[in-house]
């Protein structure tokens, strides 16, 4: 059993080397990347470049409403193995599960992992709203928004995806969490409030780390330019807009 945890820019170098080590026969693997990439213009689950690159592997992944300080604190929280082989979620589910860590399981790949990578979108502009002192009658907004439009995301290019998935740790109570807490709200706060660019942020508040939600947002746009789909995505579009292109803070209302 082999558990991915990493950025997925190192994947392309990790992963021959467990092969050429003869790790990768018989495995099952489980990843814990949040993030997409992209290839001529529609988006690949990380899941499945894992997949390729450690020669047919199944991948089944981990997603869920877990920020790491509370977990590492014992706090009773959930998650949700999304996976596409019965046998490999339930043995997935015997290793992890534990009484403050509950693990549900869901015939959907694709969905879990999808929104454990968009909800770092919508947490940056959960951010904005708290950065310009809105309340939580606006960022309800935003949150519901985001979720219809990581829905609408996850079923356009991906086929098989459960509406279940959605009201799992990983769809609705991961989203949630991660806008009210988290380093890309924090962040997004921030940059709001005109503390800094990206990177001097990242700098600053982590230490160097690096934010999953603004590079998800820069994937997402260019699958969206490149499909001619940002009217259909107003919300991940204008995230994009303030984060990068120089919109103001203040249009995430104007949706």
């Amino acid at each position: 059993m082999l558990v991915f945890v990493m950025p997925h820019q190192f994947l392309a170098r990790t992963c021959p080397k467990i092969v050429d080590c003869g790790l990768a026969k018989e495995c099952r693997a489980l990843s814990l990347i949040k993030g997409i990439e992209f290839e001529d213009g529609s988006p690949v689950l990380i899941s499945n470049m894992i997949k390729e690159q450690m020669n047919g592997m199944d991948v089944s992944v981990l997603m869920g409403a877990n920020v790491a300080n509370e977990v590492a604190r014992d706090e009773f929280c959930e998650s949700t193995v999304g996976y596409g082989n019965a046998e490999h979620g339930k043995a997935w589910q015997m290793l992890l599960h534990y009484p403050t860590f509950q693990i549900g399981t869901i015939n959907d790949v694709a969905g879990t992992e999808l929104c454990g990578a968009l909800k770092n979108v919508v947490a940056l502009g959960a951010g904005f709203c708290d950065g310009l002192g809105f309340g939580g009658n606006s960022k309800a907004a935003i949150i519901r928004i985001g979720l219809k439009e990581t829905i609408k995301f996850a079923k356009m290019f991906f086929k098989g995806v459960l509406d279940d998935t959605f009201l799992e740790s990983c769809g609705l109570a991961d989203l949630v969490t991660t806008c009210f807490g988290g380093r890309n709200r924090k962040c997004a706060e921030a940059f709001a409030k005109g503390e800094g660019s990206w990177e001097e942020l990242e700098k600053s508040m982590l230490n160097g780390q690096k934010l999953q939600g603004t590079i998800t947002s820069k994937d997402v746009s260019v699958v969206l330019k490149a499909k001619g789909l940002e009217k259909d995505f107003p919300l991940f579009t204008r995230i994009h807009e303030i984060a990068f292109e120089g919109r103001a803070p203040e249009s995430i209302i104007e949706l």
